[in-house]
């Protein structure tokens, strides 16, 4: 693959990638401290073309976290607070009739950007939340019957809180199908609480991440190339066979009254070639598969309600299912 080189400067080198997409590590946590895994699943989509939803209470900085990775590739961004009232076209875009020129023209939404955050999407009804079907699926926004293509590259990262479900709209299934991983922000540790109490006080300012020393480290043109080498990693049919086995295993658990879709199977062995990738493999092992195996299938599976009310999660089905399939050897 020859090399190539965007606006900014960044050589589409599938070795430099790797070292500028491990290099946002350090850059983010110039901002964000204690996020690694959040960080690092938010890169594997961005190579798998897939959007992420985060779960975590208010305040464990996921808006920073996604905001400081646009800083940190040089993407546009931009943020929706999506609220009972909100309408399909406060995010996609609208016709807006011109007075100068008697005809309508399109006014695009906040969706036509790199990184759209969509905060706490679970508070806007389904017909809003649908809105984000067709531009997750197809990367494109149709209004009046034309379509307008998005960005590229083009992600969604959607927040929602895992308490205080009153006032809520939960995501149909077929629209948490449409997220290639749900990644879990947990409340840091002491230690990393205490760092970031310290850099407050030391004057830290989460609205001016220039000053928090965050440069771009990467570009489009480095996620190219990245995807590029993503889709060479060798895949045995040892390993595709054990994605497959995974999966039906979810459909013939006792705790679930849904398994996982091969559109499921799909995404895991995609987020298990990006993560093999990104470790510096060009093939994929078992680990990879289980390194990734409970952000891509979790939200892929509904529990039983007998089983939940035993204290039963999604995640401990998926754990449970990795330590019975057989591994290849």
């Amino acid at each position: 693959m020859d090399p190539t080189t965007d606006n900014a400067g960044y050589t589409g080198d599938a070795g430099t990638a790797r070292a500028s997409l491990e290099a946002l590590r350090a850059e983010i946590a110039k901002a964000v401290v204690g996020q690694d895994p959040a960080v690092t699943g938010l890169v594997v989509a961005l190579l798998c073309r897939g959007h992420v939803l985060l779960e975590g209470v208010p305040g464990v900085a996921k808006t920073l976290l996604v905001r400081t990775l646009a800083s940190a590739l040089e993407l546009d961004t931009k943020r929706v607070q999506f609220t009972p009232d909100l309408m399909p076209s406060d995010v996609t875009g609208s016709l807006v009739y011109d007075t100068r020129s008697a005809e309508f023209s399109f006014q695009p939404g906040p969706v036509f950007t790199n990184l759209l955050l969509a905060d706490e999407i679970n508070r806007t009804p389904p017909k809003t939340q649908s809105s984000l079907l067709e531009a997750m699926e197809e990367r494109q926004v149709t209004v009046d019957g034309t379509p307008r293509p998005l960005p590229e590259p083009f992600l969604v990262a959607a927040t929602q809180n895992p308490v205080e479900y009153e006032g809520t709209y939960p995501l149909p299934e077929a629209q948490l199908d449409r997220f290639l991983l749900k990644l879990t922000i947990p409340l840091p540790s002491r230690q990393d609480e205490i760092d970031v109490l310290t850099r407050h006080a030391e004057g830290f300012n989460p609205r001016d991440l220039r000053a928090a020393g965050v440069r771009p480290v990467a570009g489009p043109a480095d996620l190219e190339a990245a995807r590029a080498a993503v889709a060479k990693t060798a895949v045995s049919p040892e390993i595709t066979a054990y994605v497959v086995d995974i999966c039906r295993a979810t459909r013939e658990s006792p705790s679930l009254t849904l398994g996982v879709s091969p559109r499921g199977a799909t995404a895991l062995l995609a987020t298990a070639r990006a993560w093999a990738w990104l470790t510096g493999r060009d093939y994929v092992i078992p680990d990879d598969v289980k390194a990734l195996a409970l952000p891509t299938l979790r939200h892929r599976i509904q529990l039983r309600p007998e089983a939940e009310m035993e204290g039963v999660t999604a995640d401990s089905v998926i754990n449970a299912i990795l330590a019975h399939v057989p591994v290849p050897r």
